[in-house]
């Protein structure tokens, strides 16, 4: 019998998608460890401490200590991820450039979906490290990657596209994997961290979940991700939240004619 890919009450749900889905993961770093880090932001002041297992944090009215993982994404630059053991409904993104003395907090809250609003929110908080020389643009909101078709491997047995259409709304269409030939458009938010390299958050509709990711671009034929999903189990009432990695390339880009391009700022009502 075939599976009714328009039902979407047969979609997997996120506790079904785990299993093996992060092969690619890059290995952890244990850069991090020792060091302390305070981001200065326009709403505040955020502190992160970090040992080789364990983050103390204070940030956007949230704080605790929880296991974290840290990828190096390249030269001084490092996404850390975890789940908050005290607020089961909150997991974080930090992305610290040492470089340029920048980071980014996204704060991922997990609630219920409603007409308008998906199960997961996030919160962006850029800001700059103090102690740190800061140099370069400030990490913000970017329409590089639209127009972009890109080709993304999991596993050996998971692979989907993006298709990144606007400054909302990205499409994704499952390869290979469970999914496969399932696909729907959900809403998007890409940041640009230094040039080519961005971190792109999505927030399903169909399926209660959300991610935060951050990519490396400038070589289109070899890009590289790491990322995390956060959302609800079958049952609707346990938080699933596991980190990934994925190996990307570009298949295509898409050249709108003069005045459709997506990317451009929509006209005042």
């Amino acid at each position: 019998m075939t599976l009714n890919l328009l039902d979407t009450s047969n979609w997997l749900p996120l506790d079904g998608l785990a299993p093996g889905f992060d092969a690619n993961k890059a290995g952890t770093v244990q850069d991090l460890a020792g060091q302390n880090f305070t981001v200065c932001t326009d709403s505040g002041t955020m502190a992160f401490s970090f040992d080789d297992e364990e983050v103390q944090w204070s940030a956007a009215g949230h704080s605790g200590t929880a296991p974290y993982e840290a990828f190096a994404v390249a030269g001084q630059l490092y996404y850390a991820q975890w789940h908050s053991p005290v607020e089961p409904d909150l997991a974080v993104s930090l992305v610290l450039d040492l470089t340029h003395g920048r980071a980014l907090y996204v704060g991922a809250s997990l609630g219920q979906a409603s007409h308008g609003s998906p199960a997961v929110q996030h919160e962006f908080r850029p800001g700059t490290l103090d102690s740190y020389p800061v140099s370069g643009a400030p990490i913000g909101e970017s329409t590089s990657l639209i127009g972009r078709r890109v080709e993304w491997v999991y596993s050996e047995s998971h692979a989907y596209e993006h298709i990144y259409l606007s400054p909302t709304w990205y499409t994704w269409q499952c390869l290979a994997g469970p999914e496969r030939g399932l696909a729907d458009t959900d809403a998007n938010t890409v940041l640009q961290v230094r040039p080519g390299i961005f971190v792109f958050t999505w927030r399903e509709k169909v399926i209660p979940c959300g991610s935060v990711t951050i990519a490396d671009h400038r070589d289109v034929n070899a890009i590289r991700s790491h990322g995390s999903l956060f959302g609800w189990d079958e049952s609707g009432t346990t938080p699933v939240h596991f980190t990934f990695g994925a190996h990307g390339r570009l298949i295509s880009i898409t050249h709108h004619g003069p005045g459709l391009n997506p990317a451009a700022a929509a006209p005042s009502a």
